[in-house]
This record gives structure tokens, sequence and C-alpha cells, in this order.
């Protein structure tokens, strides 16, 4: 008989006001600036998944700084932190432990043994370098915070995250995600080259005496405490209305979508693509100091929402069509207030 686990607790903290929100979040934002150069918008969109509750997933080439920024996110907000580096020999009970038996008092019993998946950040770096079979491990867990083994489950502490970083497609060994798999993730980011300026400053940072440290711009109950305040921001119901035409517009058989769409989309995204754009505008606009939800909080979150939500046709592959270029036509034809 395996023993249950109990999750590791987060003190309460009281609700916040939306301005502690927006100091908060630039203090998360400034240690991690402090040491990642550049790269913004790659920070700001990692944060608003994590204070969304959910999960991100980082594509770019290796040597970006992928996992760089998941580490010093989890020193930043002082997080218990993991890393699992996905190989193809990796098995699922590497990520969410197994039992192992144990002599006590002269019995021998089972004990659960946790896996690196018990923790509050985990970096799940190169995922589509593991076999579907592996990355199918981290399914109940980023859906349920939960893991059953041996048919016992066991709860994650509070928060928990996953920080999935992935090479490319087109590069050699790798295993693309399962689309049930790909909608689990909040967002995702594309992590974009350096600049010459960021470059420079890089080489700096990394190639002399002193380094830069992280210091601690909050708690994993502060973390808790921004997500609740998050979740009570108010969405005007034109607004509302906007994400879900947007969303609607990915469906290449509802009518008056773009061209791009009816020539190049197989299938639209699902509704947590919409959960997605709606949740992650809340955020934005409390970054930007505002207690109420715009348009323009829309259009800046459809993009890392949507971009892996979208299924391409044959044709679509063959033409070398993005789903960037994809979101970027149904933003710029989606009209905010619905058509007569």
């Amino acid at each position: 008989m395996t023993e249950p686990i109990s999750p590791a607790s987060v003190e309460p903290t009281p609700d916040l006001a939306p301005e502690r929100f927006a100091e908060m979040a630039s203090r998360i934002e400034a240690e991690v600036g402090g040491f990642i150069v550049g790269q913004h918008q790659l920070v700001r969109q990692t944060l608003i998944s994590l204070l969304a509750g959910s999960h991100a997933l980082l594509e770019g080439v290796p040597g970006l700084g992928k996992t760089m920024l998941v580490r010093t996110m989890a020193d930043a907000l002082d997080l218990g932190f993991s890393r699992i580096q996905f190989t193809p020999d990796l098995m699922p009970a590497d990520i969410v432990g197994t039992n192992i038996i144990v002599e006590e008092g002269g019995e021998r019993r089972f004990r659960f043994q946790q896996g690196p998946i018990f923790s509050n950040l985990v970096l799940a770096d190169e995922i589509n370098r593991a076999t579907p079979k592996t990355q199918s491990a981290l399914l109940e867990a980023m859906q349920e915070h939960r893991v059953t083994v041996a048919k016992q489950q066991y709860t994650l502490s509070e928060p928990f995250f996953v920080l999935a970083t992935q090479n490319p497609l087109e590069m050699e060994g790798t295993y693309p995600l399962p689309e049930a798999q790909l909608d689990r993730f909040f967002f995702k980011i594309d992590v974009p080259f350096p600049t010459e300026e960021d470059l420079v400053a890089i080489m700096e940072r990394t190639t002399g005496v002193d380094q830069p440290r992280v210091g601690k711009a909050a708690t994993g109950a502060d973390v808790l405490a921004m997500q609740r305040l998050a979740r009570d921001v108010p969405i005007a119901s034109h607004v509302m209305a906007y994400a879900i035409r947007i969303l609607r517009a990915t469906h290449p058989e509802t009518e008056r979508v773009p061209e791009i769409v009816k020539s190049y989309v197989r299938y639209g995204a699902s509704p947590r693509g919409a959960q997605a754009i709606v949740l992650g505008a809340k955020i934005h606009a409390l970054l930007d100091g505002r207690f109420n939800v715009a348009y323009g909080d829309v259009q800046a979150v459809a993009p890392p929402a949507l971009r892996h939500r979208i299924i391409l046709n044959f044709e679509g592959e063959a033409e070398g069509i993005s789903t960037d270029s994809v979101v970027r036509a149904i933003i710029a034809e989606t009209p905010t207030e619905p058509a007569e």
C-alpha cells in the first residue's frame, strides 16, 4: 500500500489591489530583465502565462536562453524548481516517479518516490525530443495538477507551472507534440534571435568576471494572489464577443473569414483558445495599470494564444504558410463591432 503525499502548502496572502499587481509584476520583469538581455516581449508573455496559472511552450533554436529564462523566473519568484531534460530514452516514471520497495521494522512495503514533476515550476527542456509515450506523462499533471501512479493519486503543490522548450520541428531527432497536448499550453511563445545590440550586451555579461544575480521579487503566495486578482478583472460583453469572433474566424467553415483561413486552415482553435485570449487580455490590462479589458489587450495576446491551436492543411504546409500570418490576417480583418 502506498502512502499518500501531502502537497506543500502556501500561506494565503490578502487580496491584492490592482496597483499592487502592476507594481509587483514590474518588479518581477525588472529582476528577470536584469539577467535576460532584451527579449521584453518574451519575458512579458511568459509572465502572463504564469499569472494565468497555466503553462507555456517556448520555441526557438538552441542557445537563445530559453532554459536560462525559466530558471531565472523561478529564482525571481522564489519557487521550487526542477528541470527534466527530455531525451528519446526518457521514460514516464522518470517524470512522475515510481513505487519502490523499502524495508521498515522487518517489513517490506511500497513507498512512492517522487519524480521531478513534484515542484512548483517544472522546466521540460527540449520536450519534443522525447517519444509520444513520455510526452503524454505530462498531460494529467498539466490539466489536473495531480498524477496517478498504480491507482494512487498524488496532488501537486501550488502554484504549479510547466514551462516547456522545444526546437523547431525541422531539426533532426524531434517528435511533434500531439494536438491534445499542445492545446494544454496557454501560450506558445516564439524566442527570437537577439539583435546586434543585445548580442553585445550578452557577450559583456557572460564573458566577464562579474555575473548578475537575480533577486527575489515575489513569493508563491504572491503569485496565487495575483492569479486570483486576474480572474476578477471585468471584461465588457462587446470585448468578450470580439475575442470570440477572433476565435471563430480561425475555423474555415465559419462565414466571413479571411481568405487565408479558407485556403490554408484545416482545423481552427479550440475553446481553450478563447479562454487563453480572455484571461491573457485581463492580465495584459493589469500589467498596463488598467482594471478593464480593451480591444488592444485582446489583439496583443491573440498570437501566442492561437498560433499552436491552428492546424494548417496540406496546401498551407506546402506553401510555407505560418500560423502567425493566419492570426495576423484574422486580427486585421475581424471588426471590433459585429457585422450586421
